[in-house]
């Protein structure tokens, strides 16, 4: 006869397939023991009672979403800002600031009222991930 604790006893969740459902915080654990661990994936997978393919595929999932949301850490990002002379409704000459994004999109602010609404604008586009 076994003594388990009840702390020991884990209930492992299976899909409709018979596949054990791994909890994503178990999941995360499993992958950063595997960078820690300096193993071929087949190596580690062998060891920890994985199949090779199942790691593989969490390791492919976790590099996509890391492109999708990477961002450069300490690298600047520009934005070209460009002073044009305009003609107002009136016929005088009036300054304002044109910034042009990476697609082509422009954004012109003509009074200083609009820096609050280009600020925002921007930094929402920033926000991507």
């Amino acid at each position: 006869m076994t003594d388990t604790n009840e702390s020991d006893v884990q209930i492992m969740k299976v899909d409709k397939r018979g596949r054990v459902r791994t909890p994503a915080k178990r999941r995360e654990s499993l992958l950063e023991e595997y960078d820690r661990s300096g193993l071929s994936g087949k190596q580690f997978a062998e060891l920890s009672g994985l199949k090779y393919q199942t790691l593989a595929t969490w390791l492919q999932k976790r590099r996509r979403q890391a492109k999708v949301c990477a961002k450069p850490a300490d690298t600047a990002r520009w934005l070209e800002a460009v002073v044009e002379q305009a003609q107002a409704g009136d016929g005088k000459d009036q300054l304002s600031l044109v910034v042009e994004l990476p697609g082509g999109a422009r954004v012109g602010i003509s009074h200083v009222k609009q820096v609050s609404l280009a600020v925002s604008l921007l930094r929402g586009l920033e926000k991507s991930c």
